[in-house]
């Protein structure tokens, strides 16, 4: 896996700005306005960040893929809209969204 969510990742999602420290796996909550979350929930938490961060694989390949805006502002300009329509069309194709 390129991105492997971690309990921090769980942590600050489930509780933005909520002082903490973890050492190891031991969570140390010095939090007094935000309550901590269960493992269960951290845990769940990891699991739909994952899932949520391999879904989104597509756009990080077509990201790659793109060229640079000038290029794509150059192929407007010698080919028009279509042509570089045509050229966008290719990478999407390549890395389809899923559904």
């Amino acid at each position: 896996m390129a991105n492997e969510m971690s309990t921090v990742d769980a942590l600050q999602s489930l509780k933005p700005n909520a002082q903490w420290v973890l050492r190891g796996d031991v969570i140390e909550w010095l939090d007094d306005t935000q309550t901590q979350p269960t493992d269960a929930e951290i845990a769940t938490e990891v699991t739909r960040l994952q899932a949520e961060y391999d879904n989104a694989q597509y756009a990080r390949d077509r990201a790659e893929a793109y060229p640079s805006i000038a290029d794509q502002l150059d192929k407007i300009y010698h080919s028009g809209v279509a042509g570089w329509k045509a050229d966008i069309k290719v990478i999407k194709d390549a890395n389809p969204k899923p559904e």
